[in-house]
């Protein structure tokens, strides 16, 4: 059994590439069935698919990560040789060491974030709902939560570090002389827009409007803030409204084009908008980045934002990494007991069998009326007969180094004196 991590994050991929390769929440079951469909042997699967990171975890006796790495680039619409510049391949430790990483908050953009944990958490329970979770990833990502809580109570690995919300509300203050005064819309209603619109909502804008798909619930976030709902298909009419527009879909096309953007920008008589695109894939063309009077943020355009106060956390760093050190060993030392079950079983079953026939033979030596001692002497010759066959025909078989080695473990199993 061997354990695979594949997969491509902030730090490999551009933004565009991460875009044409993230799962919508609904499609991760169907592209787990169709993944394993593809593959001439079924292993457990799991997929991560964040803002930051798309991510296969694998496990089974028979992996092929270049299988995993040509059905992903089918499915971004990608070169594999294309794909392959930006992935990393991972195995059995580096693979562990990689997912507890990931779920400590250590390999995220913004340092001990939070967020990602419950990503994770619900790629599990897709996978599991799939039916492609085994023992093997689910013993590894059980263990990478309980490494990941370690980390968060042991250590202040989050405690210097500023959110993705944080910066853009950073940013907005840099653009705007007072924030009191500004217009501002979220569109979407996830969590990440519910984390930026408090953050903007503490500075007590003049109007907080919520643009969602779905009004009921626009409706039931804006009534946090005392912000107004829209809907969604109204927005390129009231885009001028709004001095700053921060959004997060999980749509797969842009909601916000550059003729929107050109024709809002006029209304306004070039007034500056401040816009924050946090969506993976974009919900902002990428070209509207070009038109004077617009600020425009990407998720990866905060990173140097958010990447502060790096020398107080390095201490909180590597205490983190010794947790999760400790984490792999025990995970390896868990899966190597693993691969042993099927000889223990093998063994015990024998010896079982061996147990069986001497049983019988005694019983049936009693059933004959021969004495009780003679009945043990014999249960107890055959057991001994039996369990040292195999050892004795070791040692007067094959050649001169064979039977060394043979010797060397005879000596060991069987003749070391006890401590």
């Amino acid at each position: 059994m061997a354990v695979l991590a594949l997969g491509l994050n902030h730090a490999t991929a551009p933004l565009d590439l991460r875009g044409r390769l993230a799962f919508a929440v609904d499609q991760i079951r169907p592209a787990l069935a169709g993944l394993r469909a593809s593959l001439p042997v079924h292993p457990e699967l799991a997929l991560i698919s964040t803002c930051n990171r798309t991510e296969i975890y694998c496990a089974g006796d028979e992996l092929d990560a270049d299988h995993a790495l040509h059905w992903l680039a089918g499915k971004g619409g990608v070169a594999p040789e294309q794909l392959r510049a930006h992935t990393y391949t991972l195995e059995n430790g580096t693979a562990a060491r990689h997912a507890f990483r990931v779920a400590s908050g250590l390999d995220s953009m913004v340092l001990g974030e939070p967020q990602i944990l419950g990503q994770i958490k619900h790629a599990v329970r897709e996978a599991e709902q799939a039916g492609a979770l085994g023992a093997t990833l689910n013993q590894l990502f059980q263990r990478s939560f309980a490494v990941a809580k370690e980390v968060r109570s042991s250590t202040e690995i989050g405690a210097h570090s500023i959110s993705m919300a944080a910066a853009a509300v950073r940013l907005a203050g840099q653009l705007f002389e007072d924030l009191g005064r500004i217009r501002i819309l979220f569109v979407g209603a996830g969590e990440m827009v519910e984390l930026v619109a408090t953050h903007f909502a503490a500075r007590e804008p003049r109007a907080i409007v919520i643009a969602n798909r779905t009004l009921e619930r626009g409706e039931k976030l804006a009534s946090r803030f005392g912000a107004e709902v829209m809907r969604l298909a109204d927005l390129p009419q009231r885009l001028h409204e709004f001095d700053a527009v921060v959004s997060c879909t999980a749509s797969t096309l842009p909601l916000i084009g550059l003729g929107a953007v050109e024709r809002a920008l006029k209304a306004r008589r070039h007034r500056p908008m401040f816009m924050v695109d946090l969506a993976v894939p974009r919900d902002i063309e990428a070209e509207v980045r070009a038109l004077q009077d617009v600020y425009l943020y990407t998720i990866d355009d905060l990173a140097a934002v958010v990447q502060t106060g790096q020398s107080l956390r390095e201490a909180a760093v590597a205490q983190a990494e010794a947790i999760i050190d400790a984490g792999v060993q025990s995970f390896m030392h868990w899966m190597d007991q693993r691969g042993q079950v099927p000889l223990i079983r093998e063994l015990n079953a024998q010896a079982d069998a061996w147990r069986a026939n001497e049983i019988a033979r005694a019983r049936r030596m009693l059933a004959r009326g021969e004495s009780v001692d003679a009945v043990l002497e014999a249960l107890s010759r055959g057991l001994t007969q039996k369990m040292l066959h195999g050892a004795l025909a070791e040692l007067h078989a094959g050649d001169h180094a064979a039977r060394e080695r043979a010797g060397a473990a005879i000596e060991h199993f069987f003749l070391r004196k006890s401590r």
